[in-house]
């Protein structure tokens, strides 16, 4: 999650207030990766390439035997969950056609369908004051209390 789905998702939200065509400022540092790197795939096309990450994302959250940072299994076999990654797919291929329309009224109306997309993980699975209980679906959790 903190690999794909959150680094890119966070570019697409900053594309709602920060134009990504505008010109970016030349690497700081002389020498390695980040210089020779940093604005090979910026602006618009950074943009498009992390929706397109969201939408692949999916694939990936969906890969049987991954387990949660607290050591649970991730619910690959619930029909929320499933759900869940449907609709993170679709709201990167939402994100990616906004992109390339290199509009950012574009940008911010579906970074609500982003938001939404990833609360129907979050709230189901992963917003609990105890870690212990995350990828526990809140109506087992409900019913365990």
């Amino acid at each position: 999650m903190r690999g794909i789905p959150f680094t890119f998702s966070n570019i697409v939200f900053d594309s709602q207030a920060k134009d990504p065509g505008a010109p970016r400022p030349a690497a700081e540092v002389t020498s390695g990766a980040t210089e020779t790197f940093k604005n090979v795939y910026g602006g618009w096309q950074e943009v498009e390439n992390s929706a397109l990450a969201l939408a692949e994302a999916s694939n990936l959250l969906m890969i049987p035997g991954r387990v949660c940072e607290n050591g649970k299994p991730v619910p690959v076999q619930e029909d929320t969950y499933r759900k869940a990654a449907e609709g993170l797919a679709a709201a990167g291929r939402a994100a990616y056609k906004a992109a390339q329309s290199k509009n950012m009224d574009a940008m911010l109306e579906v970074s609500e369908t982003v938001s939404v997309a990833c609360s129907k993980c979050h709230e189901p699975y992963r917003d609990f004051d105890d870690q212990k209980q995350r990828c526990t679906p809140v109506e087992k959790t409900a019913a365990a209390e």
